[in-house]
This record gives structure tokens, sequence and C-alpha cells, in this order.
């Protein structure tokens, strides 16, 4: 094993705030700020802090804030669209980040992870996996900086015909005061939201969720609602922070697919962040390979620009390399049946005992567990 090349120490807000502002031009994704730890902590779950990696000479490499998650099965540590770097992200440079996280939570008295959990633009050791894939990897960006009328030509002509639709249509938006904001999801919103997660075919967080995010980030939301004859019909949830905003949070009921109220509902969206100073809006995630589900959305989002960004990957990074790959052997074997789940915990059980019993395996081997009829690589 590498020894850690970086240290580390956390950030408080004046600390964090500091960093930002010396970085003016790095876009920080908002689930990677204070005011995104406080949200986490108002949901009951536990922060481990934002911290600072700095090479030897000092400078700053990158900042991750980190979630302590429970499950049934295993402990990890997670760091949601993160971490943001500030260096050059070289293989290197990231394989250095890697093993010092590793480190740092193997150091750690307080947590018992099985893996840390980011995001790993170029996958080498020690990351692995991932058991299940944590954030989406390609997303529309749209550029806000051109004036209302070139925006507005940028779009697809579906896009453009779609907005005058629902115009004629008589769908009227209204920007949702702060104030009204929770008794309006609860009581308006979240029924909205069930019924476009039945027909998508996803699981919506509860309301509280929502309403929880509402009142701690409020600093940093939109709330728009498409209304027609005063009949709530769309409704979407924006976050803003330093000038980049994301389209966050949608929902919309089979009559607002007929009235065409999504798109003038994101138009106006579009407006509203132009006018508050943000330069970009991020569209979420598209299809890529490792979510194929999210083919629903992308005709809607491809709509409004040609700009796909890709974003790195999600993987794991094992602190206990033998135990994650019987843990994720055993899920995934839960997932496609009892008879795989019985030749799994027979070679799980094959393989731990092997990595326990010969010492040089049990320091060597970093990789997952390999395929029927095949050696370990050890």
């Amino acid at each position: 094993m590498n020894a850690p090349s970086l240290t580390y120490r956390t950030l408080d807000r004046d600390g964090f705030d500091l960093i930002a502002d010396a970085y003016p031009h790095v876009v920080i994704p908002i689930e990677q700020t204070p005011d995104w730890v406080e949200f986490e902590r108002a949901l009951g779950r536990t922060p481990l802090g934002i911290w600072a990696y700095r090479d030897f000479a000092g400078t700053l490499v990158a900042t991750a804030s980190f979630i302590h998650v429970v499950r049934r099965s295993r402990e990890s540590v997670v760091v949601v669209n993160g971490p943001v770097w500030f260096a050059d992200r070289t293989p290197t440079a990231e394989r250095a980040l890697m093993e010092t996280v590793r480190a740092q939570f193997r150091e750690d008295p307080s947590t018992a992870p099985l893996y840390v959990r980011m995001q790993v633009a170029t996958l080498q050791a020690p990351a692995m996996g991932p058991i299940e894939h944590g954030w989406y990897e390609r997303e529309i960006v749209v550029d806000l900086t051109p004036s209302e009328a070139d925006l507005l030509r940028s779009f697809r002509p579906n896009a453009r015909n779609s907005i005058r639709r629902a115009q004629r249509n008589g769908v009227d938006v209204k920007d949702i005061p702060r104030s009204e904001w929770a008794e309006m999801f609860l009581t308006q919103l979240f029924p909205i939201m069930q019924e476009t997660a039945e027909r998508d075919g996803f699981q919506s967080f509860d309301s509280s969720y929502y309403e929880t995010l509402l009142t701690v980030l409020g600093d940093h939301l939109r709330l728009l609602v498409a209304y027609r004859d005063g009949v709530p019909l769309s409704w979407l949830i924006t976050t803003e922070y330093r000038g980049y905003s994301v389209y966050y949070f949608a929902g919309s009921t089979h009559a607002a697919r007929s009235m065409f109220a999504p798109y003038l509902l994101l138009w106006e969206a579009f407006r509203a962040l132009r006018a508050a100073g943000n330069t970009a809006c991020g569209l979420t995630g598209i299809e890529s390979e490792n979510y194929p589900s999210l083919a629903n959305v992308t005709t809607f989002k491809r709509n409004f620009s040609k700009n796909v960004v890709v974003v790195p990957t999600t993987y794991d990074i094992p602190l206990n390399p033998v135990r994650y790959a019987v843990v994720a052997s055993l899920l995934t074997a839960r997932r496609v049946g009892p008879a795989a789940a019985r030749t799994a915990v027979r070679r799980a059980a094959a393989w731990v005992e092997r990595a326990v019993t010969d010492p040089v395996r049990r320091r060597n081997w970093r990789g997952t567990p390999p395929p029927e009829g095949e050696e370990a690589p050890w």
C-alpha cells in the first residue's frame, strides 16, 4: 500500500467560504457546501464534515463533504456529487486522493465503513465496483448567458413550438413565494409527485424530504408551478449556488403533458434564473450505460440544449477488500435469485477462508471476486 501523499483537515463554514472566495471560477455543487450539510443533518442523517486535501507543498487539491450511511448489511461513507477539484484532476492526483481518503477512514475510530463512495474520473486501484451506482453520468447543461431571444432560438423546434402551444392552451406559470412553499408542497404538489413516480416507475422521497429541502435550503431554491384555470399541472424546484443552477426536482400530471405545461414551465425557470445572474443550468441526468432508465426524460431534456456533459462515475473505495467482495457478491446474488445466492454464499465463504488462512493473499488481494471457474488475482 502506498502511503497517503496528501494532508487533510476539516473545514468550518468560514474556512469553506475562504476557499470558495479564492476560487470563484470553480463550480462547487450545492451538495458539497455547508448548507447541504445542514440539510442532511435536518433529515436525521450523519454528516462527517467537509474536508480539504492539500499536497505537501500546501497547494489545495480538492474538498469533499462526507455523509455516514448505515444500512442493514453495511456502513458506508458517501461523497454526494463530489469531490470538488481545485488542482488538475490527473490520474496520479486522483489516486493520491483516494489513497488518502481510504487511510483517513481506516484510522477514524468513530465509523467503521465498508467503503467510501465518490466520483472517480479514472478507474484505478483502490477504486472498484460500485455495489450500486449512486449518481448520474451524463447531463444536459444549458448556457444561460445569451439573450432571451437567442436562448429561445437555441432550443429545438419541438421545444419552441411546445412553449407556444402551452401559452395558447392558457397555461400560466407562477414563481411561488417562499412563505407558501411547505404547505403548498404538502397539499397540492406532492400528490403530483406521487402521480409522476407511479407513471414513470420510480420511487419518490416522502413529502417530508421535499418540505425539509424547501425549509433548510430556501435561500438557494426556487419553486415554480404551472397552472391552468387555477389548477396546478406541473412544478419544479431549482437550486442556485455561485451562478450555477440546477433543475433539481419536478413533477407533472398527465394533463400537464397534453397541455405542454412542462415546456413553458422550464422556459420560465430559465428566464428567472438568467435574470438572477445564473450563467448555466444543469438539467441533471440523462440516459447512459449504467442508467438506461433515464431514457424517458432524455428526449425532453435534449430539446433545450445539445451540450452533454460527462460526469465522473461513482465508484467504491473499499476499506476491507475481502469483506467488500463478500458483501458485493451476496447483494448481487440477492438481486438475481435464490439459486445464485446460494452459489454466492459458497464462493464467498471459500474466498474468505483462503484470504484469512493465507497471509500473502490477505495482504495482496485487492480485486473483485473472480468469475465462476477463475482464480482470484493474487
